[in-house]
């Protein structure tokens, strides 16, 4: 499996996770894709820092050729996947630890 195959995996599972397992619907919501936007203001620079100084390097064979900010569109993928299950994973493991409420 290639880099590029991989990141696309990453991102189903986010997604099937936060649609259909832990039923957050993240994705669904405003606020889940301006904390996102955030996280890129962030994560771009940290991504051209790291590869237009060849500290991180990507074989050609493993990857799509498409970069943003100098790293491959991978890595943007497999940042939206990290962002997207840890955030579901949280709310659906707070959620469980509330107490429940009398009628």
């Amino acid at each position: 499996m290639t880099y590029s195959q991989l990141a696309i995996f990453a991102v189903a599972c986010a997604l099937i996770l936060d649609l259909f397992i832990a039923e957050t619907k993240l994705v669904k919501l405003r606020v889940f894709w301006t904390s996102y936007a955030i996280i890129l203001v962030f994560q771009l620079p940290t991504n051209w820092w790291l590869t237009s100084r060849n500290i991180v390097t990507y074989s050609a064979d493993a990857i799509n050729g498409f970069r943003v900010a100098a790293a491959p569109i991978e890595d943007l993928l497999f940042g939206f996947a990290l962002v997207l299950g840890v955030l579901s994973n949280w709310i659906r493991i707070t959620a469980s630890k509330k107490p429940r409420q009398r009628p």
